[in-house]
C-alpha cells in the first residue's frame, strides 16, 4: 500500500473513531501534499510525501521551542501531539552510529576535508540519506568529520 492510500485510510479510520485532534493532523497533512501536487503538477511518490512530513514536522518542532519559550504549555502540548502522528507516516530512522558511518563513508568518497567542503558534502549526503534520517543529525555528522 503506499503512504498515500495510508494516510486517507487512517484519516477514514480517525473519522470513524472520532480522534479530533488526530483526524485535523492528518487533514493538514493532505492539504499540503494537495498543494504541492497542484503547484507542481505531479503526482506525489512515497519519498516526496515523506519530505513533506519532515517538513511538516520541522514546523511543529520549531513551534514548539516558541511556544515553550513564550510560556504556552497548551499550545507546545498540541503541537508535541501533532508531532507523535506525523512520525507513524516516517521510515524507519538511522542511529547515530549509521549517519556517522553514512557520512564517513561521504567525506572519504568525495576526498573532503575542512569546513569548506561541506556543501558539496551536504550535497551528497542528503540525496544518498534523505528521508532516512534527520537531517539535523546529519548536519551535525557533517561537521564533526570534516572538522577532524
Amino acid at each position: 500500500m503506499s503512504l498515500k492510500a495510508r494516510i486517507t485510510d487512517d484519516m477514514k479510520a480517525a473519522m470513524r473513531a472520532k480522534e479530533t485532534d488526530r483526524l485535523g493532523t492528518i487533514r493538514l497533512l493532505q492539504a499540503a501534499m494537495k498543494q504541492k501536487e497542484v503547484d507542481e503538477r505531479v503526482e506525489l511518490d512515497d519519498a516526496a510525501i515523506v519530505g513533506i512530513v519532515d517538513k511538516l514536522i520541522k514546523q511543529r518542532k520549531d513551534s514548539v521551542a516558541a511556544f515553550t519559550t513564550a510560556g504556552r504549555q497548551d499550545l507546545a502540548d498540541k503541537e508535541s501531539a501533532e508531532i507523535e502522528v506525523l512520525k507513524a507516516y516516517l521510515p524507519a530512522r538511522m542511529s547515530e552510529a549509521e549517519i556517522a558511518q553514512a557520512v564517513n563513508a561521504i567525506v572519504a568518497e568525495l576526498g573532503a576535508s575542512g569546513p569548506g567542503d561541506m556543501g558539496k558534502v551536504m550535497g551528497a549526503v542528503k540525496a544518498q540519506l534523505a528521508g532516512k534520517a534527520d537531517m539535523g543529525q546529519v548536519s551535525a555528522a557533517v561537521k564533526a568529520a570534516l572538522s577532524r
